[in-house]
């Protein structure tokens, strides 16, 4: 004759059940769907700030150990429905002073960016076949001065790793834009608070070309996390080039959307 099960027993075979339910669409995830789900919750985590602007030091290093640093101002407008709009103006040394670099990012199309240069009074509009140029002589291209829009890449999970004693998820994106400069980027992204830490870029051969590494992150306003420190490594050219953060503002009152016409820049100051 059968026999009964307890209701304890049943409790635990229905709780068992629900469990393989509940964690089957995790499991049923392939590589593309997980590493698109990273990146979607790192760009959720980063939402709402509004606006920002800090003081920035860019400083470059030859592969001697040789060192030249300049002065920036940073400003940052949060977009919405597209992506963000930034801003730098440098301010020293006397060669640059006076340099702006405006950048749109956008979630569909190319993004738009223009650089001003005092000395020869007008306003450069940077092409789309141009953008994997150095940025102002750094190690940064002026692909990497903007940032990483969701829509521009697709995505895979590689693996699970240990990046300096945190647990992080290893992905990679791949640039959906046939002018972009690398074949692939290789992200080392937080478990816990889902920032990133360090991003290996690929040349269009699959040449590990560059580095990015981050460095002294804060939190502000509770939620928003900043490095104080990035570098970009040359593997090719032994050069690197590191940005320091400092006196991050947010919401601050006197950024507008109207500092960031292309038409403005000749004017601001």
């Amino acid at each position: 004759m059968p026999t009964r099960s307890s209701p304890l027993a049943f409790m635990g075979k229905l709780l068992l059940v629900c469990l393989m339910v509940w964690q089957a669409p995790v499991w049923a995830l392939t590589p593309e769907e997980r590493g698109l789900e990273i990146a979607r919750e790192s760009e959720r985590r980063d939402e709402g700030w509004g606006n920002f602007s800090a003081e920035l030091m860019m400083v470059l290093r030859n592969r001697r150990g040789e060192t030249s640093t300049r002065q920036i101002h940073s400003y940052t407008f949060e977009g919405v429905d597209d992506g963000d709009k930034s801003l730098l103006v440098f301010d020293s040394p006397a060669d640059v002073r006076g340099t702006k670099f405006l950048t749109f990012a956008h979630k569909e199309g190319d993004d738009d960016q223009w650089l001003y240069l005092p000395a020869l009074k007008r306003v450069k509009r940077i092409s789309s076949a141009n953008k994997g140029g150095a940025f102002m002589g750094s190690e940064f291209s002026y692909e990497d001065m903007t940032a990483p829009v969701l829509e521009k890449y697709s995505y895979r999970y590689i693996r699970d790793d240990d990046y300096k004693g945190r647990r992080v998820f290893v992905t990679e994106r791949i640039p959906k834009d046939p002018h972009s400069l690398y074949s692939r980027q290789v992200v080392w992204t937080d478990q816990v608070h889902y920032i990133p830490w360090r991003v290996e870029y690929y040349n269009r051969r699959g040449d590990h070309l560059k580095t990015l590494t981050y460095h002294k992150y804060k939190r502000y306003l509770g939620r928003y996390w900043r490095p104080g420190r990035m570098v970009m490594t040359n593997h090719r050219n032994g050069k690197a080039t590191a940005l320091v953060w400092k006196h991050y503002r947010f919401r601050d009152p006197e950024i507008t959307v109207r500092m960031f016409d292309p038409a403005k820049l000749t004017q601001l100051r």
